[in-house]
């Protein structure tokens, strides 16, 4: 019942031990590993960045969903029912600490809000 959860993933020498036996595999096989100098690309003749095809289809008709979110604002509302009424009438004072520039305090006073 010793069965494993959670598997620890490969460390970096695992990792480089794997890469280096896949590369030793390849080249027993046959394979060739040839050097490309720094800053060399694949592309031809490249004369700027490449650039993305971005808005190249036709703009996409809008479906109006004025009325959907009428009646969502609507059903909000008869949720909501009534306002409560506002408790400023029966307030009483809060005590309200003063502190110093430092945020040590200094002193308390009763404040009406």
């Amino acid at each position: 019942m010793s069965k494993k959860l959670f598997h620890k993933p490969p460390s970096k020498s695992d990792l480089r031990a794997h890469i280096d036996r896949d590369i030793d595999a390849y080249l027993e096989s046959g394979g060739e590993i040839s050097a490309v100098a720094q800053g060399e690309t694949a592309l031809e003749q490249r004369k700027g960045p490449l650039q993305a095809p971005l808005f190249t289809e036709p703009r996409a008709t809008r479906t109006p969903l004025d009325d959907v979110v009428a009646a969502l604002d609507e059903r909000q509302q008869a949720k909501r029912g009534k306002p409560q009424p506002s408790l400023t009438r029966n307030r009483r004072p809060r005590k309200k600490v003063i502190y110093d520039d430092f945020g040590e305090p200094l002193r308390t006073v009763w404040k009406d809000d």
